[in-house]
C-alpha cells in the first residue's frame, strides 16, 4: 500500500510543475510630471483607495488659464477679420470685373486719349493689387490662425497635466508635497491597475514545452486560467529561466503568496 501511494506521488510530480507568485495588480505605473509648476494641492486621503474623477494633484496653472483665455480671444477676433476680408475680397473681385470690362472697350476706342486710357489701366491695376494684397492678408491671418489653433491645444494639454486625474485606478503613493516645485520627469505619484490580478512565475527552458495546455491550480483548485504571457528570452535576472505570467481577476487582497501548479490536462 505504501508502494502504491509513493508511485501515485511520484507520477503526480512528473506531470505538474508547482511555483509560488504574490499576486500583484495587473499594472503598476509611476506618474511623472510633463510640466513644471508648483505643487498646490494633494489628496493623500485617497492614499489606498480607487480614484475618481476628481483631481489628486494639482500644480499652479493660472497663468496658463490666464493664457488660454487670451489665445481664445485672438482666435475670435482673428476669425471674425478673416471673414470681413473675405467678404471684401469677393466685392473687390465684382469691382475687378467690371473694371477689367471697362478697360477693354476704353481701350478699343479710338476717341478716347492715351492719357484716358492709361488712367484706365491704373485703375485696373491698383484694383488687382488691392485684391491681391487682401488675398495675402487672409493667408497671413490664417496662419496665424494655425498657430494660435496649436498654442490653445498645447495649453489645454498643460492645463491637464497639471490636474492630474486618473478615474478607475488605485492610488498607491504621492511622491510630492505642497509647496513644492517640480519638472518635468519628476516622479509625481504611483497608481495601480487592480481591475485584474498578475502571476510572476520562472519556468526552465524544458517546462515551456506544451505550456499553453497545461491546467493551471491556485492553491490546490483546478482554474480556467492560462498562461498570458511567455517570454522566450531568458531573464536577466533568473539566469536560464523563463518569464510566464497568468492573468487572474481581481482578488481581495493583493501582493498574497499562492501555489500555482501546472499540470497535464
Amino acid at each position: 500500500m505504501k508502494l502504491f501511494s509513493l508511485l501515485v506521488f511520484l507520477s503526480t510530480l512528473a506531470y505538474s510543475q508547482v511555483y509560488y507568485s504574490k499576486v500583484e495588480p495587473y499594472e503598476m505605473r509611476t506618474i511623472s510630471s510633463n510640466v513644471s509648476g508648483e505643487v498646490l494641492d494633494i489628496a493623500e486621503n485617497m492614499i489606498g483607495k480607487k480614484l475618481t474623477k476628481d483631481i489628486y494633484i494639482k500644480i499652479d496653472d493660472m497663468l496658463d488659464k490666464d493664457e488660454l483665455s487670451d489665445v481664445k480671444q485672438k482666435i475670435t477676433f482673428i476669425e471674425e477679420t478673416i471673414k470681413v476680408n473675405q467678404e471684401i475680397l469677393e466685392n473687390l473681385n465684382l469691382s475687378l470685373e467690371k473694371k477689367e470690362l471697362n478697360y477693354k472697350k476704353v481701350a478699343a476706342l479710338k476717341i478716347k486719349s492715351k492719357i484716358e486710357k492709361d488712367n484706365e489701366f491704373y485703375n485696373l491695376v491698383t484694383s488687382r493689387n488691392l485684391a491681391l494684397s487682401t488675398k495675402k492678408e487672409i493667408k497671413n491671418l490664417k496662419i496665424q490662425l494655425a498657430d494660435l489653433n496649436l498654442r490653445q491645444k498645447q495649453l489645454e494639454k498643460i492645463i491637464q497635466d497639471k490636474n492630474l486625474r486618473n478615474k478607475g485606478l488605485v492610488l498607491y503613493s504621492i511622491d510630492v508635497k505642497v509647496g513644492q516645485v517640480v519638472a518635468p520627469g519628476m516622479a509625481l505619484a504611483k497608481i495601480a491597475d487592480t481591475s485584474k490580478g498578475l502571476l510572476s512565475i520562472y519556468v526552465t527552458e524544458d517546462e515551456l514545452i506544451n505550456l499553453k495546455d497545461k491546467v493551471v491550480y491556485i492553491d490546490g483548485d483546478k482554474t480556467v486560467y492560462k498562461p498570458t504571457r511567455i517570454l522566450s528570452i531568458a531573464d536577466e535576472k533568473n539566469i536560464s529561466k523563463y518569464l510566464v505570467q497568468i492573468v487572474i481577476n481581481p482578488p481581495k487582497i493583493f501582493s498574497k503568496l499562492v501555489k500555482i501548479e501546472l499540470k497535464e490536462k
